[in-house]
């Protein structure tokens, strides 16, 4: 039991959210979630995640790296961070409830 554990904690720290958009709504029709993970993720380790996280079957995953914007605060500039996004398919028949937590 503290072996899986172990494994869960990892696969916590590879995919942080759903993101949740028009565009990735639209994906879902096409058996395609849409993840933010952890910028140093591979696309092997997300899909090792996914498939343990949500008991699903992993057929390919996309991964695509937005890079933070220059914006200004009180006339400083500063940077948002870059986030890594990872679109994922699923095997046919197969989806993922994102709006209930795991």
């Amino acid at each position: 039991m503290a072996n899986k554990q172990g494994i869960a904690a990892r696969h916590y720290d590879v995919v942080l959210s759903p993101h949740i958009t028009e565009k990735a709504t639209l994906l879902s029709e096409h058996n395609a979630v849409v993840f933010k993970v952890a910028n140093e993720a591979t696309k092997p380790q997300i899909k090792e995640a996914v498939e343990a996280l949500f008991e699903v079957k992993v057929t390919g995953v996309n991964t695509i790296v937005q890079k933070g914007k220059t914006k200004r605060w009180k006339g400083r500039p500063y940077k948002r961070t870059d986030t890594k996004k990872a679109i994922v398919t699923l095997a046919e028949g197969q989806s993922i409830d994102i709006t209930s937590g795991i």
